[in-house]
């Protein structure tokens, strides 16, 4: 398995390599859309050839079946590619100077030809920006990588390199690529502790779509059926949105209920009246422009109003209203969230920890994330505790995980198995969990009240105080606030010595 893995990785890298080789002066940014949508268009029209040829055999249930027939592609699920949209067709245009016209061409047929695709697909290709020699060398790129050698190692090969460049056009992209891509050792983290293997699945904030891959690639690695679940998602940047769709139809998997609107979860919420059984999400940190001005009196506001700077505790109400009555969360925050002493905070953290929903709080190592440095954590929250009552489990991660490059930390397989593993045996009451100094302790809600409802978990687990209590945002408040009235102070002075020299001029006159 260990092999298989690592030869699967070695062709994705390669393959990355070629084609970045192809970028040149483009930005990343845009380049993914050139890129992606080539290997998308690839999968489709393999999957497309896979049928037609079955059709066209006319074998068994397939007798009598008509290959042009567009109804037969919709009963097995495969999207049906008009004749001048297939892969082979562009294969022999790809040296044309007309090509980047011709897949744009290609968009637009197999759009018209399947309404789920509608406004999902980039048709970029004909733009000045890129020359028609990229665009054809990206093709023979695509079209002469070992792909049928690939599918041995594994069926979905196609989705694994989907996965791979969103993750390295992310890389490229910096902190803006963030905004897309929550990395992959996190996304396993968070699902491999919630087990999300049957029922409704939603995430609010759904980015690339990466929750619901990792979603269904748990299911399938326990035996699991992927039809047990179904996803729901909202997203509102309609660019992300469509890389969305695209990710999850690369895989099979129904997007139907994957919303865009771009006045995003708090002001348009798509899901009004779903009750999902696992909540699945990486909101943005620390976001001041929620427009939390025009929803005071929300219904989702249980424990408290959140503050109109910050929409943590916001995006924590919004999880919990949509959670089924034994419904599980698992959601990343900026760590300030487990310390803020703002009012309003502090007392929705509170009224949250007496209800007794909050399970487990990970504390992440720095690094892992591409789009900011502040550090961050999980919460593990569970609607309707039938274990583990009146207590919260604290695990300090921020040890863990390794440095793939100076800007990018990375949880290991073993770190990940160690989190999630401590995190189910607490939940059982067989006895098998024990607390472990500086890494795990499970607290009393008594404890945590103690501890001034604190949920930083070096404070349970036993490390020292120091870096563990700092809390930037908080500080960086305080200095912004002290800086603002020292301002204020200096523009009162200057405007008494103005006052005073006009005084001294007219008493002099």
């Amino acid at each position: 398995m260990a092999e298989q893995k690592q030869n699967i990785e070695s062709f994705e890298q390669s393959l990355w390599k070629a084609a970045d080789k192809l970028r040149k002066n483009i930005d990343a940014a845009e380049y993914k859309h050139v890129v992606l949508g080539l290997i998308f268009l690839r999968y489709i029209s393999d999957a497309f050839e896979d049928l037609y040829e079955k059709l066209k055999k006319g074998e068994g249930e397939y007798s009598g079946a008509d290959p042009e027939d567009v109804d037969e592609y919709k009963a097995e699920n495969v999207f049906f590619i008009p004749p001048e949209a297939r892969w082979s067709y562009l294969k022999a245009h790809a040296k044309s100077p007309e090509i980047g016209k011709i897949i744009d061409r290609a968009m637009d047929l197999i759009e018209k030809e399947n309404p789920s695709l509608k406004g999902v697909l980039p048709k970029v290709y004909a733009r000045g920006n890129i020359d028609p020699i990229s665009i054809g060398g990206l093709i023979d790129l695509f079209n002469n990588m070992a792909i049928n050698e690939a599918k041995e190692k594994t069926s979905d090969i196609l989705g694994h390199v989907f996965e791979y460049f969103l993750g390295q056009f992310a890389l490229a992209e910096g902190k803006k690529g963030g905004q897309f891509y929550t990395p992959r050792s996190v996304v396993e983290l968070l699902v491999e502790m919630l087990e999300p293997y049957k029922g409704r699945v939603f995430d609010p904030c759904c980015g690339s779509g990466g929750m619901f891959v990792q979603s269904e690639k748990s299911v399938q690695e326990h035996q699991g059926k992927i039809n047990d679940i179904s996803i729901y998602g909202q997203e509102s940047n309609q660019t992300t949105w469509r890389l969305c769709k695209m990710n999850l139809a690369i895989r099979g998997i129904d997007s139907s209920q994957v919303k865009w609107n771009p006045e995003g979860s708090f002001l348009n919420d798509a899901h009004k009246d779903l009750k999902a059984d696992f909540v699945i999400a990486n909101p943005p940190f620390n976001d001041s422009d929620w427009s939390g001005e025009l929803l005071r009196k929300d219904v989702r506001w249980k424990y408290g109003v959140p503050p109109e700077g910050n929409a943590n505790y916001a995006w924590i109400q919004h999880f919990i209203f949509h959670l089924s009555p034994s419904g599980k969360a698992g959601f990343v925050l900026a760590k300030g969230s487990l310390t803020t002493k703002q009012n309003a905070e502090y007392e929705i953290r509170k009224n949250m920890i007496q209800d007794d929903i909050i399970d487990c709080i990970v504390n992440l190592p720095p690094k892992l994330f591409l789009n900011t440095q502040i550090p961050a954590c999980l919460w593990f929250i569970r609607k309707n505790k039938t274990t583990k009552k009146g207590q919260i489990l604290f695990i300090d991660a921020r040890d863990m995980g390794q440095l793939i490059n100076r800007r990018q930390r990375v949880l290991t397989e073993d770190d990940i198995r160690k989190i999630a593993d401590t995190y189910h045996k607490w939940q059982k009451e067989d006895g098998s969990y024990e607390d472990i100094k500086g890494f795990c302790k499970s607290a009393t809600i008594e404890e945590v009240a103690n501890l001034d409802y604190v949920l930083t978990p070096g404070r349970y687990v036993g490390l020292p105080d120091e870096e563990e209590d700092f809390d930037f945002e908080e500080r960086f408040n305080k200095l912004k606030a002290e800086f603002l009235q020292q301002l204020k102070e200096e523009e009162r002075l200057n405007r008494l010595i103005m006052e005073n020299l006009e005084k001294i001029e007219i008493d002099g006159a």
